[in-house]
């Protein structure tokens, strides 16, 4: 996708302050997930801001559209052109994720932005109707899936798709204190079935989110290398540490006295979203794929992300699990 950009217009930018100005995206159609609050509002308002009609996927779909509309009327209000709709999906689960590709792919010929920005961080090992660890099933399956559903008419739109990541993926420590670093780590010689991921075997839930975060990163290379030929790029990135509920649950137990005083230290989510806002509509960025930014700097993940078997057994499996 090549954004538009007004004559005369500056040049784009994402900044804490203005998350995007300078870009023109009427007639764009960009998903969203993870909208209904935090981060990924701020995103899906902000395109819609630019003129894109915005996608959102939701557990609630009454909640979000009421949340979506208020701001969406306030965007509209200041020039914006676009407009947004709510398509009601569970997306921990199997058949969550191909309904919501279905109904997107009947309704939209092109997709032309996909940020799949859904997370969630459970404090204990948690599984799904389907079987599978949660955190794998959100943080990973969903993000593979709606990419992988959806080829199709990213293609067609000459799609960019962001994975929104953490860096926990290069250090699983809550806490950094000098010495070396953690990081997170995948074993998937002999993977077949996803319902391995995150054993109940020694299973820590930072680590398991930190995993399902780096497989969705090793996920996003495969896709951005297959899909590059036909005018595809796929990125990952770290927002930053942002003021969200999910990271409210991954501030250590020791800490929790003090989380008004962590947030006070962290991002807000409307500085959070600019990393995202940039990666997807930056024309600067066209034909840059396969990249892993921390912020906006291109940043290095675990050796193991990079490995093609790695990648293709992933793939393998993943694409088995939307299909079978």
């Amino acid at each position: 996708m090549s954004a538009r950009r007004p004559a005369g217009a500056g040049p784009v930018r994402a900044s804490p302050g203005e998350p995007l100005v300078g870009v023109d995206l009427e007639g764009r159609v960009a998903v969203v997930t993870g909208a209904g609050g935090g981060m990924g509002h701020v995103i899906a308002a902000e395109l819609v801001r630019a003129g894109a009609h915005v996608v959102t996927v939701a557990r609630d779909a009454r909640r979000t559209e009421s949340l979506l509309r208020e701001t969406v009327a306030e965007a509209v209000g200041q020039g914006g052109r676009g407009g947004f709709e709510v398509v009601e999906a569970d997306l921990s689960l199997r058949a969550g994720v191909l309904g919501a590709a279905a109904a997107i792919a009947r309704r939209h010929e092109r997709v032309h932005v996909l940020v799949n920005n859904a997370g969630a961080h459970v404090p204990e090992r948690r599984l799904t109707a389907d079987g599978i660890e949660m955190h794998v099933a959100v943080d990973y399956l969903a993000a593979f899936g709606l990419t992988y559903l959806l080829r199709d008419a990213l293609v067609r739109g000459a799609g960019r798709v962001v994975h929104v990541a953490y860096d926990t993926v290069n250090d699983t420590r809550k806490v950094r204190l000098p010495g070396p670093a953690r990081p997170a780590t995948l074993d998937l010689a002999h993977l077949d079935d996803l319902a391995a991921l995150n054993p109940a075997s020694g299973f820590v839930p930072f680590e398991a989110y930190a995993r399902a975060k780096l497989l969705t990163v090793t996920s996003g290379y495969h896709a951005a290398r297959t899909l590059r030929p036909h005018g595809v790029t796929v990125s990952s990135a770290h927002p930053g540490i942002v003021g969200t509920a999910l990271v409210d649950g991954l501030v250590p137990a020791a800490l929790r006295p003090l989380r008004g005083l962590v947030r006070r230290a962290v991002l807000t989510p409307r500085e959070g979203a600019s990393t995202a806002l940039r990666l997807a509509t930056d024309p600067a960025l066209a034909g840059v794929t396969g990249r892993y930014y921390v912020r906006d700097a291109e940043a290095t993940t675990p050796a193991v992300s990079h490995d093609p078997a790695v990648q293709q057994r992933l793939h393998d499996v993943s694409s088995r699990w939307f299909a079978g």
